[in-house]
Parts: structure tokens; sequence; C-alpha cells
């Protein structure tokens, strides 16, 4: 069986679901036969919007209120990823278009690296300062999950990748997906959100089963 996760690199429910997913999975008793299929929804994070704000600040223009409501939103977040794991950093988020990451982990995918790939992204950027997007860095990171770099430099070079983004994210559209992270289990059933590992683990087992 496939499960299908829509996501984006600066979302921080996406990589506490991806974690509370990996839990839930890991107790699954047919978890060896899962295919996990990452899908592009960009969040739209350009570089020109962003530019000299830390993200307080572009939290609180994006949903109108105040810095301070946004700080506290953020450090309930931090509180949240600290739960199942995660350490994340606010305070030195480098924010960017998730583009050129998207395109690589399109490329990790089709060379059963995608998993390790985004895991590596969704830790630099929001444990580690990462800027995501910075071509270099995140080369340096595709070399240290096992990518071919010049194989995949000539991939970046045409527009198989950025096709493959784009149909990801038209197939959100047709599919009424309007935030994420979004999982479909099967094309039976779906769970929006960082739910909790239970409704995972659930989903898998009624999609395995029917």
């Amino acid at each position: 069986m496939k499960v299908e996760i829509w996501f984006d690199f600066v979302c921080p429910f996406c990589y506490m679901g991806e974690r509370k997913f990996e839990k839930a999975l890991a107790a699954f008793e047919h978890k060896d036969e899962v295919e996990i299929i990452f899908k592009s929804f960009q969040l739209n994070m350009s570089q020109k919007d962003v530019k000299g704000k830390d993200i307080h600040q572009v939290i609180a223009d994006k949903y109108n209120i105040t810095y301070e409501q946004a700080k506290d939103n953020n450090d309930r977040i931090t509180k949240a990823a600290a739960e199942v794991g995660l350490n994340y950093r606010f305070d030195i988020l480098k924010l960017n278009n998730t583009q050129l990451a998207h395109e690589i982990s399109k490329y990790a995918e089709s060379v059963g690296k995608g998993t390790e790939l985004v895991d590596l992204y969704f830790k630099g950027y929001f444990e580690e300062g990462l800027d995501i997007g910075n071509e270099e860095k995140l080369l340096e990171l595709a070399e240290k999950a096992g990518l071919d770099i010049s194989d995949l430099k000539n991939q970046l070079a045409g527009e198989s990748l950025k096709a493959k983004v784009k149909e990801d994210e038209a197939l959100a559209r047709k599919l009424g997906i309007s935030s994420v992270p979004y999982f479909v289990f099967d094309n039976k059933y779906a769970v929006s959100g960082a739910q909790e590992p239970e409704q995972f683990l659930k989903a898998l087992k009624q999609a395995y089963n029917n």
C-alpha cells in the first residue's frame, strides 16, 4: 500500500506530522509493505517577501496579528515539537522559497532516497538554521543522503523535476487540499494535520484491511 504526504519544508506542522506518522508506522505490523510518497505543496514563502524579517514578524504580517501573538504561537509550536523529540529553533530560521528543495526531493524519491532527503532538509531547516533556498547547502545535504550529485545537477538543469513539482500541486488543487500536512492512505482514507500517532495507525489499518 502507499501513503502520499503533501507537505512543504517550511511548514512546522509537516515536520511534526511526519515524525508522528513515523511513530505510527513503526507500530504497524505491515510496515514493510508501505510505500511513502512525498508530494510537493509550496506555501509560497518567497525570499523578497520576508527579507529582513524574522519568522515572528512574517507570521504577524501574514495573519494580521501582533508580533507578541506570533511569538507566543511559535513558542507553543516549539513546545509541541519537543514532545515528539524535535528541537525547533525559530530564532535561527532562514526563510526562503522551497522550489529547489522540492525539485531535489523529487529526484531523491526517484532513486529511493526520498525519506532520507526530506528528513535531512526538515532537520536542517527547523533545527540547524539551513537556508532552504541555498543551492550549495541543499546539494551538500543531498550528497549526505547518498544522491549522485552530478546526475542530480543534470536533472535540475532540465524541466522534468520542475514538472513533477507542478503535477503534485495541480493534484492537490484537484483534490481540494488547501493546507498541509495532508496524508492520503492508498487512495482510500485521508488524514489532515499533525495528528497523534494513534490516528495515523488507525488509518494505516483501515486502508490495509479495505
